[in-house]
């Protein structure tokens, strides 16, 4: 090493160093609010239609007798709450890893997490394209981030390349509603030893480019 280079190379160390700790620290405060958020939408949601349905269950198991036409029409209106009540339940755990990655893969995954944020969306992704898990799962925990934050009317292209070395991934939201600065998805990516970028072009979309070498 040159001597005169050995100083920049160091601070140059430590500025990397220092990146590495403030993106760690930012993937636990997001973890945490994450968990936070799951934890609200779990008692503030799930619980408390519950209780909800435990509450009316009673009421039809006292009434049933002298109310029938009555009982059967809130039992009908159980049934439909019910039936929201599993799918908040899905939403939640949704957030949490996506079950569809393990049984569907990650195209389908996508295309339904699209479809539940009622975003427009195009995944070009070769067929065939074996994806290892913990990438799969940071690639889509990082297009969910895009879906819930894009505006509405917005259409979001996911495009995913690999090759024996690296996996890259871009997102590119067409319709606004997307400060690239603010998602969490650079932290997903460094979390993982690769790099993501973002920007917006002249026609106003918005690109987010991220790499992981193997």
């Amino acid at each position: 090493m040159d001597a005169e280079d050995e100083p920049r190379q160091l601070e140059q160390l430590r500025l990397e160093i220092a990146d590495l700790r403030a993106s760690r620290r930012r993937i636990v405060v997001a973890h945490d609010a994450d968990r936070r958020d799951i934890e609200r939408d779990f008692h503030a949601g799930v619980q408390q239609r519950l209780v909800g349905l435990a509450a009316n269950l009673q009421l039809a198991e006292g009434s049933l007798e002298t109310y029938p036409a009555a009982t059967k029409a809130l039992l009908m209106e159980m049934g439909g709450e019910l039936g929201r009540t599993i799918q908040h339940a899905r939403d939640i755990a949704s957030r949490i890893y996506a079950p569809m990655l393990e049984t569907g893969g990650l195209v389908p995954a996508l295309r339904m997490a699209a479809a539940e944020a009622n975003v427009r969306t195009r995944i070009d992704m070769p067929s065939g394209t074996a994806v290892e898990s913990a990438l799969a799962s940071m690639v889509y925990m990082c297009c969910l981030d895009v879906f819930e934050r894009a505006a509405p009317g917005a259409s979001v292209t996911v495009i995913l390349r690999t090759d024996d070395a690296t996996t890259t991934f871009e997102m590119v939201v067409e319709g606004g509603g997307i400060d690239g600065a603010s998602l969490p998805a650079r932290d997903r990516v460094e979390a993982l030893g690769g790099r993501l970028s973002f920007g917006t072009d002249a026609e106003g979309r918005t690109r987010i480019v991220g790499s992981v070498r193997a």
